[in-house]
């Protein structure tokens, strides 16, 4: 089962979802509509709908998640059920989560009258809005519009899960991998790698899947840092979200934004207020903070001072980041 993570669906269409749809194929289809008689499937290209076709690739997605008798397995976009199968003959039970009615009733059909039936148990909607159950592992092959909030509302999932194994665009999978001062460094690559180990498996073409795509695909494994660093995952992405906005500015450049500077200000008010042991909020705003008080100066003061100052995003890591954040929090300057 398969479709392709890396082509955009139309505007308004529903995420895709890994396999083919289970109408017959007519003859006469819709453009963007290819037939695969073999299977008497239509599928919505369009909607980026392909058949992972080689079973090599899903014996290896298989055996890279490292599967136990005892697992309860999420699988997103489950399509017609050939990793799905494969899965259930392996686990304790697999939850596939499918938003198109079509694919349901295909796999439904796939394991209807067979002893595998009674593992698999079919979530039908949204993913990004269902609250995950539990799982173990995870295995999922995404639209190409979603891969970002999936991948983070998994990291932020609790109780956590042993691993997922992801498949992505390429592009997007070496994003997740990349190391500061590569061209592909991102916000993504940072805000992952703080909350997981993240390693690129293989590659996987697009004469793998029927019919191809037109970009080439990747997978991922993703294993959540168990326990997590004691960092505020809002704190945290508020900063790397200014850092990261012009990459190669320097930080100093980057912090002088009067958006910045006026959201900043803001919540350093709002921490001062906090903190302070007069009740009075009109007293706070009198007394503390001082009326020639600017927001700029406290910040250009922080990255000198943390010897950040000409430093740029693209080549800053974790603990880099760590550091900085540590440095503005002390001075009571807040990001969330």
């Amino acid at each position: 089962s398969g479709r392709d993570p890396g082509s955009r669906g139309r505007a308004g269409a529903r995420p895709r979802a890994w396999g083919a749809g289970g109408s017959r194929a007519a003859a006469v289809t819709r453009p963007g509509n290819t037939p695969v008689s073999a299977l008497g499937v239509l599928f919505n290209t369009g909607a980026g709908q392909h058949i992972l076709k080689n079973p090599l690739v899903v014996n290896s997605i298989i055996e890279k998640a490292a599967l136990r008798r005892t697992d309860v397995i999420l699988e997103v976009g489950p399509g017609t059920g050939n990793l799905t199968v494969k899965m259930l003959e392996k686990v304790n039970k697999v939850i596939a989560c499918e938003i198109d009615p079509r694919l349901v009733g295909e796999l439904q059909k796939r394991v209807q009258g067979t002893c595998l039936a009674n593992k698999l148990e079919i979530k039908v909607g949204d993913i990004l809005k269902t609250d995950l159950p539990f799982f173990d592992a995870c295995v999922a092959n995404l639209p190409y519009q979603i891969s970002s909030p999936f991948v983070f509302k998994l990291l932020l999932h609790r109780p956590f899960f042993r691993c997922a194994i992801l498949m992505f665009q390429r592009e997007f999978a070496l994003r997740l991998v990349a190391k500061p001062g590569t061209k592909l460094y991102c916000r993504l690559s940072i805000n992952t790698q703080l909350l997981a180990r993240v390693d690129h498996l293989m590659k996987v073409g697009k004469n793998n899947f029927r019919p191809p795509p037109k970009v080439e695909s990747s997978v991922v494994r993703i294993e959540p840092k168990n326990p997590p660093p004691p960092i505020n995952f809002q704190e945290w992405d508020g900063l790397v979200r200014i850092a990261f906005v012009r990459k190669n500015k320097t930080l100093s450049a980057a912090f002088k934004s009067s958006a910045v500077e006026q959201l900043l200000d803001h919540n350093y008010r709002i921490h001062c207020s906090l903190h302070n042991t007069v009740s009075s909020f009109l007293i706070y705003f009198i007394s503390v903070i001082p009326e020639n008080f600017k927001i700029a100066e406290k910040i250009q003061t922080v990255l000198k001072d943390t010897g950040y100052s000409e430093k740029r995003a693209r080549s800053m890591d974790i603990d880099d980041f760590i550091r900085l954040l540590h440095g503005f929090n002390s001075e009571g300057i807040h990001f969330s």
